[in-house]
């Protein structure tokens, strides 16, 4: 399955709805209502972006979305992208928005990469096994004590940890190897990227929180998520603000229920659900919201 491109949006919504359990529970809610991007942003002072089916899918831009982001900075908004992007350096990141015409400064830019570091700073130096494709950029993750997890059996038992930052090229062999191993010593598990899929520009991918929950099925161990919607990254993007913003003047615009719009909610900010480009596509918004009762304060085609 190396790529794991092309993941139909029904099937990854029901994946969605079989892991409440692992989830942050959903509180309050609504009605959503439907309007245009451009007449719900009066009232915030830090609109949060959500990067795939927002700002880009895969490396495209979606038409409109660099413009609306400079008319946001014109009108005095702050703004910034907190993203479950995991498997790319921050140099990376900063190098693909510029070329796709998006003029954010590093500090607006929050990962779920940055999130995970900052948490397993706190831990004890340990040997990690590393879900990644063993050609990317390590970036930062080069500072670790690291085995890139591929086919060899005997480094899956050699490790005292495991980071599930990027599923490129991941396949079930692997799968079954970290599986197995986890089974014989249950060992830390941390998950640099939480979502379940992300927008390419051919279909759905896989990504590291679809192996990560698979993982706790089948071994019982409960990973620890880096992301959204659980807490640390929105607490990071907020202690980046030179100036403190309550939660009521931020909106957080995603295109994901169970993450961007579950975790805005979790972090006391409004919320903006896009529909033209992301996971939902194709899918009765209605109905996903309904059947999930996770409800944003506002549904937009697109920013």
């Amino acid at each position: 399955m190396t790529g794991n491109h092309g993941i139909d949006p029904s099937k990854a919504f029901a994946a969605y709805l079989r892991i409440n359990h692992r989830l942050p529970m959903m509180t309050g809610g609504g009605a959503a209502k439907r309007a245009a991007f451009n007449d719900i942003v009066a009232p915030f002072d830090l609109i949060l972006f959500d990067a795939y089916g927002v700002l880009n899918v895969g490396e495209t831009a979606i038409p409109g979305a660099a413009a609306t982001v400079s008319a946001l900075r014109a009108a005095s908004k702050s703004v910034a992208v907190v993203s479950n992007s995991a498997a790319y350096p921050k140099a990376r990141m900063m190098a693909r928005y510029a070329t796709l015409g998006f003029d954010f400064a590093p500090s607006e830019v929050v990962t779920s990469r940055e999130a995970l570091l900052q948490r397993i700073a706190r831990e004890p130096r340990l040997r990690w096994g590393v879900m990644l494709n063993p050609d990317s950029d390590m970036g930062e993750i080069a500072a670790l004590d690291t085995v890139i997890l591929t086919d060899a059996p005997a480094d899956y038992d050699l490790v005292d940890g495991f980071l599930l930052i990027g599923a490129d090229g991941w396949t079930e062999r692997r799968q079954k190897l970290l599986e197995a191993s986890l089974a014989r010593a249950p060992r830390p598990v941390f998950v640099g990227n939480p979502d379940l899929v992300a927008p390419r520009e051919n279909g759905l991918s896989l990504e590291p929180g679809w192996f990560a929950h698979r993982l706790a099925d089948a071994t019982g161990i409960a990973p620890v998520f880096l992301g959204k919607p659980f807490p640390d990254i929105f607490n990071l993007a907020m202690t980046r603000l030179a100036t403190p913003i309550p939660p009521k003047r931020v909106l957080m615009v995603g295109d994901t229920l169970h993450t961007d719009i579950l975790g805005g909610r979790q972090a006391g900010f409004a919320t903006a659900l896009v529909t033209a480009h992301g996971s939902l596509t194709r899918l009765d918004v209605d109905d996903a919201i309904a059947r999930s009762q996770i409800a944003p304060d506002f549904i937009v085609a697109q920013i």
